[in-house]
């Protein structure tokens, strides 16, 4: 493979663990968002016990991101880590709460301490990637060294509506996914769930989507000049189709039950690939493409080889685990 194919083969890399993470752990962290609502213990044991096979198979991906990144692009990642360390840091520290609180819940006399670890640990841990997120979509300054945080740093207002659309957007994935898992009471509880989650979300997906080319004029003029609007018109069409084809299903047929989890995970992917068309081939906004910050070629193909042998063995393992505990949750699914 040509030096100039490598960087796009970890980009693709690089992309699909991202993508992977968001979908896969994103109704996981969903779960603690939605927990303080739900009506009592017994309904708190299962949206808990609905995750517990999986959960931490899918933080895999968050550290395959993050060694992808740190293997194809160390210039990027130790300008990234420079100027996004606190909300990284305060997403890993959640995160060791909420997986404590899976190992220690089912096992306390006094649950409540680690109700408050898993529901605080995963909706802190989903803001902060919100704010990363929004933080990186705004761009940033670099002078040659380093990189300097635009438009208003970290708790821009961009930034802040960002990390809130990120945990209400898992919020909803994981109503979808108690929707699918779950039967009698905590299912109704979950539809509601969502049919009040969803215009949320795409008035924030609405939101983003208005906001980020006013943000940087150059993805306006990627998305609205022609022919590209032509070309990329189907990605804001089939995401109205999606829309409207879950909210039917949401709010019209009660008998759908694995329907609203799979729009909602297609409703991500295309906003995902909304977010690449609009930052490729930058791999820090409007500074340095994949190409600029790219490791040595050799160091490239050495660590693609591993990367092509690896991939395949977790993407096996994910998909097994979930084939092992397909069909509904049942109490006995939890830690004893």
């Amino acid at each position: 493979m040509s030096a100039e194919l490598l960087p796009l083969f970890w980009t693709a890399a690089l992309g699909l663990a991202v993508t992977l993470y968001v979908l896969l752990d994103g109704f996981s962290l969903g779960i603690g968002v939605l927990y303080p609502f739900a009506k009592d213990d017994d309904e708190r044991d299962l949206m808990m016990a609905s995750v517990v096979p999986v959960w931490d198979g899918n933080q895999t991906w968050l550290v395959g991101g993050g060694m992808a990144l740190f293997t194809a692009f160390p210039k990027a990642f130790n300008l990234l880590m420079s100027v996004l360390y606190l909300p990284l840091i305060l997403m890993v520290i959640a995160l060791v709460f909420r997986g404590v609180a899976f190992e220690f819940r089912f096992k306390a006399k006094r649950k409540r301490v680690w109700d408050w670890a898993f529901t605080g640990g995963s909706t802190v841990a989903a803001f902060c990637q919100g704010l990363v997120l929004g933080t990186y979509i705004q761009g940033f300054n670099y002078d040659g060294r380093q990189l300097e945080i635009a438009a208003g740093g970290i708790l821009s207002p961009f930034a802040i509506f960002t990390g809130l659309a990120v945990v209400c957007a898992y919020a909803l994935l994981a109503s979808c996914w108690l929707i699918m898992k779950t039967e009698g009471d905590l299912q109704d509880w979950a539809r509601r769930s969502a049919r009040r989650l969803m215009p949320v979300i795409v008035i924030g997906i609405a939101a983003v989507s208005l906001w980020t080319p006013y943000v940087l004029p150059h993805v306006a003029e990627l998305w609205f000049s022609f022919p590209n609007f032509i070309v990329l018109s189907p990605i804001p069409l089939w995401t109205l189709v999606l829309i409207l084809l879950m909210g039917w299903m949401l709010f019209r047929d009660r008998g759908r039950e694995i329907g609203p989890f799979l729009c909602c995970i297609g409703l991500y992917l295309l906003t995902l690939a909304g977010l690449g068309v609009s930052l490729f081939p930058y791999i820090v906004p409007r500074e340095l493409t994949i190409w600029d910050v790219a490791a040595p070629e050799g160091s490239l193909f050495f660590a693609m080889v591993g990367v092509l042998f690896i991939v395949p063995i977790i993407l096996l393992y994910t998909a097994h685990a979930y084939y092992v505990f397909r069909g509904k949750t049942d109490i006995a699914d939890v830690y004893h």
